[in-house]
């Protein structure tokens, strides 16, 4: 049986919706699912605003809110690729359309494989650009690493140490205010 961690997030349209039926569509590969946190958009930091209005120009829009989770799934010969044509068939369900020239674009969905487990339950490491594993930049991301801290509080991301001690350092614990729980929301599976 093999297991995965994936980061889901939406910040177009009805953001909770996304999650709900993203969680749905996994049925009963669901083993647990994280809180909701609402985070700003990523990038973080961006100074476009200060820039443009140096120019005299309209700054644009900035980018809706995300929510995000984590969501803990296991299926019996699920291999990792698998769980990557699931997201990106979640993914495409939910109406999204990537955009190469602007991977930060909004998004209805956004899932990422951030971890995945073989059947003797080691981390699977993967340097292959259409799925590196773990996730290259999860270490670095308060919005994967919180909501998974929800459902793992002990786990380790290889290379990088103990969630708990990746949230404490920066650049993820200069993100965490910026990071709200939103216990209003549940997007758990009913299966």
């Amino acid at each position: 049986m093999t297991r995965a961690l994936l980061s889901l997030g939406s910040n177009l349209g009805d953001r909770c919706r996304h999650l709900r039926e993203a969680v749905a569509g996994l049925g009963e590969a669901v083993l647990v699912v994280s809180g909701v946190y609402e985070t700003p958009p990523w990038p973080p930091g961006d100074d476009a605003p200060a820039t443009l209005a140096q120019h005299r120009v309209a700054a644009p829009r900035r980018p809706p809110a995300y929510l995000n989770a984590a969501v803990l799934v296991a299926d019996a010969g699920t291999d990792p690729y698998r769980w990557l044509a699931l997201a990106r068939h979640l993914e495409r369900a939910a109406g999204r359309a990537r955009d190469p020239s602007n991977q930060y674009a909004p998004r209805t969905l956004d899932i990422d494989v951030i971890m995945v487990w073989d059947d003797a339950d080691q981390p699977v490491v993967s340097d292959d650009p259409e799925l590196t594993l773990p996730h290259p930049r999860a270490h670095l991301r308060a919005f994967v690493l919180r909501p998974w801290v929800d459902i793992q509080p002990y786990a380790k991301l290889p290379g990088h140490g103990a969630l708990t001690d990746l949230l404490r350092r920066d650049p993820v614990a200069a993100d965490l205010p910026g990071i709200r729980a939103r216990p209003d929301l549940a997007i758990e599976s009913d299966s």
